[in-house]
């Protein structure tokens, strides 16, 4: 059964809570990824903030050039282990329905895996079990 660390992105983008709307929209559209992980120097948490996030505060008619990432994120993030199964992990998401988590290793960041990780693997697998 192939774990989380086998599926997840290592090449997490990280912000910080300070960083605009904007700037996070633009350093994950750079990086073409849906979630930034938010690190608070100020506190031990780890938040993430998603392609969703940034899209309720344009809905909402916030400005993006003053709107902080701190104030638009989920602290209440669900973590996976790098040795969870990817089947755990996609369970986790359908749970809270979520399309991301990030998958911490001895209390550090050690990636993201995401649905679409989740279907890469998947359609991978299919492909292979046809062979």
């Amino acid at each position: 059964m192939m774990q989380v660390r086998e599926a997840m992105s290592s090449q997490v983008l990280v912000v910080g809570p300070e960083h605009t709307l904007r700037q996070a929209a633009r350093m994950m559209s750079a990086r073409g990824v849906g979630s930034a992980v938010v690190i608070d120097p100020e506190s031990e948490g780890v938040g993430i903030m998603t392609e969703r996030d940034v899209l309720k505060a344009i809905g909402a008619g916030l400005d993006c050039d003053t709107e902080r990432t701190g104030a638009h994120l989920t602290w209440d993030v669900v973590y996976a282990g790098p040795e969870w199964t990817v089947a755990e992990a996609a369970a986790a998401m359908a749970r809270g329905g979520f399309r991301h988590l990030v998958v911490l290793d001895g209390g550090e960041v050690a990636g993201v895996i995401s649905v679409r990780d989740i279907m890469r693997v998947w359609a991978e697998s299919q492909v292979a079990a046809a062979g």
